[in-house]
């Protein structure tokens, strides 16, 4: 009997299709996974897949995956063409140590059919860096904001834009930030209305939102 079952079911009950979380699972569980979607004809999206885990699978699988070793995601199936990806949400992150997590986002969002440019380095230690990128932020009908430390970069671009605010805390920091929790608790204590937030490093699960949030648009 298989230790997996893919739920192939979800993207027509929830809107999102099946993803993989890679961490934990042993290389043959990837691979018999990956051999089963395939298999199947099916995408299907691979999260937290670590560089080193993934020069260890065999040359046939790495050969299925498209993969970027920064957000540590991959997927198996075609792509969906750059020109019918759909326009509407954007990613501000605060740093450029957090480009891991946004990037997770934008190719998770990629996968399921949305632009998400990533605007980088915006934080609020240089104000003026967010303030001269602020008209291409409102463009955007949804903004996943990534930032850890403080997190003062949520409560500060939901004051200067209309569009909801996805904060995703990360583990960036040290002292008193180390772990991402003080930036998770600036996220929930905000006082500007319309951030809302998921959990620490979880740019997949902000991409899920932001996608859902664009279909009820």
């Amino acid at each position: 009997m298989s230790d997996f079952e893919i739920d192939w079911e979800r993207e027509r009950r929830t809107g999102v299709p099946e993803a993989v979380l890679c961490v934990s699972k042993s290389v043959p569980q990837i691979e018999a996974i990956l051999a089963a979607a395939t298999g199947a004809g099916r995408r299907l999206l691979f999260t937290r897949l670590e560089p080193a885990v993934f020069t260890t699978l065999d040359a046939d699988s790495r050969a299925l995956l498209n993969y970027d070793p920064v957000s540590g995601t991959a997927w198996c199936g075609p792509a969906i063409a750059e020109a019918d990806l759909k326009p509407g949400v954007g990613i501000v992150a605060a740093g450029t140590s957090d480009l891991p997590v946004a990037n997770e986002a934008a190719r998770t969002l990629a996968f399921l059919g949305f632009q998400a440019p990533v605007i980088a380095d915006v934080g609020v230690a240089g104000l003026w860096r967010l303030m001269r990128r602020l008209d291409e932020i409102r463009a955007h009908r949804v903004v996943i904001a990534v930032a850890g430390m403080e997190g003062a970069l949520f409560s500060v671009l939901a004051g200067l834009i209309n569009a909801p605010v996805i904060a995703v805390p990360t583990a960036v920091g040290y002292g008193v930030s180390a772990g991402g929790i003080a930036a998770l608790h600036s996220a929930l204590a905000s006082c500007t209305p319309g951030v809302v937030t998921v959990n620490i490093d979880n740019g997949f699960g902000a991409a899920v939102a932001a996608a859902k949030m664009m279909h009820k648009i």
